[in-house]
């Protein structure tokens, strides 16, 4: 039917435009090669149905023993069973259908009620030939989100779209269940050339009658693409990323697709380098490679996934061995030159003579997932172990040298490179995430320098928007209009701007934007403002991207911060009730997912339910005792309540860990001169003015508290400061004249 189509379509010249998904069978005559490599590649068997051929691990009534509970792998009327603790912690027996990756480890899934597939926590070591737990030193409850049998660990919303092809979610927010559909059970050919119905008509033509047609109809250009192109090809699986619509492997551009993590607290460490399961895109796009064009295929055969090179060779192709690959480069024993192995305190070998000289461990050392799987930082870095000393970060020579001081290898590269180090933009996102006051002053300069990556900048652009600073404003605004995608999502997810107008004429020309990412972040940045009135010709495209913004959220309503998203949209639309919902929804999925609560909370504190307010934020601190603007919430509400002696000790606590933010000195010294501990609450007005010394609600509290406390001479003088900092203010005046007249009747 395929091939008449296409003799149909050749009649008329053209190739019909809807192309379907074919299945990588379907490309094997034509392209046997290609087809070769990619069999039993890591994409090939990504997934499977579970089977003798498929399952690695052993089923032979195998036991594991994890804090307790023993698991029991074996087989059951041909089936593979595991019978271990399921939901509420209860032992059960569970039938595993399919498999999950291959090498290092591969995963077992089990279906449960509602369309999903669970990952089993208890994975096979595919080079060991052993179980193992993915977390060995922790035992989950049952109502952790990280459970297995809960959303952390669900195959539909976690793993599926990045191992199989034309993945289609079909999640449903009102039923809570999943219709999760694919085209191919593992990724085939039509992962990255999309779908290929019409270039498989196209192909089965003979050769003289067939059409000319764009890219021999195949939907998705490969071919003689540009570097950024490939890497936006291989991004969607290869990136930790916010999804935002199924992967259709066809999206113009990654941003069309998913949201990419910034380089964030808890994700990376301060100078880039990986820390959390982050992938690789976040890394190569900090490097000097994809900054010079380098690009997947340059390192990786794009059918067969695997190196094109093996050792120093694979950089050899571009970096000239008679300098790079020698011992005045790199200063360690080649191998198979005499040398004693690298040895852990405990004598076990952790490198080999010989690896210091190979270029990946020095460029990209790398960190173990999911237990064992070892995955190389693909941001080629430079060791910096003098980073280490001052951000606390990883570095090569230590990693080896496990024996060794920083201090050590410090001095070790001064020796062999020179003292002198170029700036490294890991110090000033330090300062950045440290809410270093002297911090903005580099972080704008950084966010609008083009030479450095635009993960980078954004990067830096979000944590400046944290400062309530008119600089920072500006960085943002500036950034709306950035040619780089990330950098204008960045901005309109940040800029704060409440007069309703001027927000409407930043923001709303990006309703236009080509990129789905911005456009729709730029319809809900306008949602309050749109209620006071867009113009005709922005009113359409506002809905139409609200819609899509909706789309994305509800499509992703499985993930607690997506329901938060919604929580969020429906209160500022005033559709409380729907609000309400989706933050306890939020907090159904994860208990510790404290957004949600705190906004609960504020939502509940307008309703005038304080009570449930109060519980909430009291949840949130009680759990993370270091979240200080809670507790400044907190303080504020107990406030309200007249709870006083309570919210002195929050606002304490807010107050030492938050020293810069002067506004919760403030508070809580008006709170502890009502409760007339007036020693305490100069401290406090004198810590505010420390940091903001003209501050004029500071200086009148003080002088007011100080004309209470009968200190008339110590009131006139910071009275007298406040009318020096402040002369066109009447207060100052006011306040000078009528202390002196105090102090005139008191003599």
């Amino acid at each position: 039917m395929v091939q008449e189509r296409a003799r149909r379509s050749a009649a008329k010249g053209t190739i019909p435009p809807a192309a379907a998904f074919v299945g990588s069978e379907a490309c094997r005559d034509c392209h046997q090669s290609e087809y070769d490599k990619w069999k039993g590649s890591h994409h090939q068997l990504a997934m499977a149905v579970a089977s003798d051929e498929t399952v690695l691990g052993d089923f032979a009534d195998a036991e594991f023993r994890h804090f307790g509970v023993t698991t029991r792998f074996y087989k059951k009327d041909g089936r593979f069973m595991v019978a271990t603790q399921g939901p509420r912690g209860e032992m059960g027996e569970f039938e595993i259908t399919h498999t999950f990756g291959w090498f290092p480890l591969q995963q077992y899934l089990i279906p449960f009620p509602g369309g999903r597939l669970q990952c089993l926590p208890i994975a096979w070591d595919s080079r060991e030939k052993r179980w193992y737990h993915l977390y060995p030193n922790r035992s989950l409850a049952a109502d952790d989100w990280l459970y297995w049998t809960n959303n952390a660990q669900n195959w539909n919303a976690m793993c599926a779209e990045c191992h199989s092809t034309d993945l289609r979610k079909n999640y449903n927010p009102d039923t809570d269940t999943y219709r999760t559909a694919w085209s191919e059970i593992s990724v085939g050919c039509e992962a990255c050339h999309g779908p290929g119905s019409e270039h498989v008509a196209w192909a089965q033509l003979p050769e003289m009658g067939r059409p000319d047609t764009v890219n021999t109809a195949l939907t998705v250009k490969t071919s003689e693409l540009t570097s950024a192109r490939q890497i936006q090809l291989c991004a969607p699986c290869h990136a930790r990323r916010m999804s935002l619509d199924d992967n259709i492997h066809a999206h113009a551009d990654f941003l069309d697709y998913g949201i990419p993590q910034l380089l964030s607290e808890g994700m990376y460490f301060p100078d880039g380098q990986v820390l959390d399961e982050v992938y690789v895109y976040g890394s190569f796009m900090q490097s000097k490679m994809h900054a010079r064009d380098v690009r997947c295929s340059d390192c990786h055969d794009v059918h067969s996934i695997r190196r094109i090179k093996d050792g120093n060779d694979l950089c050899l192709q571009c970096h000239r061995a008679a300098i790079y690959d020698t011992r005045d480069h790199h200063f360690h024993k080649k191998a198979g030159e005499p040398g004693d192995p690298i040895r852990s305190n405990t004598g076990e070998v952790l490198f080999d003579v010989g690896s210091g000289a190979l270029c990946e461990q020095c460029h990209m050392p790398g960190r173990k997932y999911m237990g064992v799987d070892y995955r190389p930082d693909h941001s080629f870095r430079i060791p910096r172990p003098d980073l280490s000393l001052s951000l606390d970060t990883p570095n090569a020579c230590n990693r080896c040298h496990v024996n060794k001081t920083v201090r050590w290898s410090v001095d070790a590269m001064a020796k062999w490179y020179g003292e002198k180090k170029r700036p490294h933009y890991g110090t000033i996102l330090t300062a950045g995430r440290q809410q270093d006051p002297d911090a903005l002053a580099a972080l704008v300069p950084l966010a609008g320098d083009r030479l450095y990556p635009a993960i980078v900048r954004a990067t830096a652009l979000s944590l400046a928007s944290s400062y309530p600073d008119e600089a920072a404003v500006s960085a943002l605004e500036r950034a709306l209009s950035d040619e780089s995608a990330i950098l204008r999502h960045t901005a309109v997810n940040r800029l704060v701007i409440p007069d309703p107008q001027q927000r409407i004429a930043l923001v709303g020309p990006l309703l236009y934007d080509p990129v789905r990412a911005v456009r729709i972040e730029a319809a809900r940045s306008l949602v309050t403002a749109a209620q006071s009135g867009l113009g005709a010709p922005l009113r359409k495209p506002y809905e139409k991207a609200l819609a899509e913004y909706v789309k994305a959220m509800e499509r992703s309503s499985d993930f607690a911060a997506s329901r938060h998203n919604l929580g969020n949209l429906y209160a500022d639309l005033g559709q409380t009730d729907r609000a309400i919902s989706h933050y306890r929804k939020a907090i159904d999925i994860d208990r510790l997912f404290y957004p949600a609560k705190v906004n609960l909370a504020m939502l509940y504190n307008t309703q005038g339910q304080r009570d449930l307010a109060e519980a909430l934020l009291r949840d949130v601190v009680d759990e993370h005792p270091n979240l200080y603007e809670i507790k400044y919430s907190l303080g504020l509400l107990l406030a309200e309540k007249k709870a006083f002696d309570a919210a002195v000790i929050y606002l304490g606590d807010a107050a030492a860990g938050l020293p810069q933010r002067t506004r919760i000195q403030y508070n809580l010294a008006l709170l502890l001169k009502r409760l007339n501990r007036k020693v305490e609450a100069e401290t406090a007005l004198n810590r505010a003015l420390t940091v903001d010394p003209s501050n004029p609600d500071y200086l009148y509290a003080l002088a007011v508290l100080y004309m209470e406390w009968n200190r008339l001479d110590d009131a006139l003088k910071v009275a007298v400061r406040l009318r020096e900092n402040h002369p066109n203010l009447a207060l100052g005046h006011d306040l000078v004249n009528y202390i002196k007249s105090s102090i005139a009747i008191k003599k």
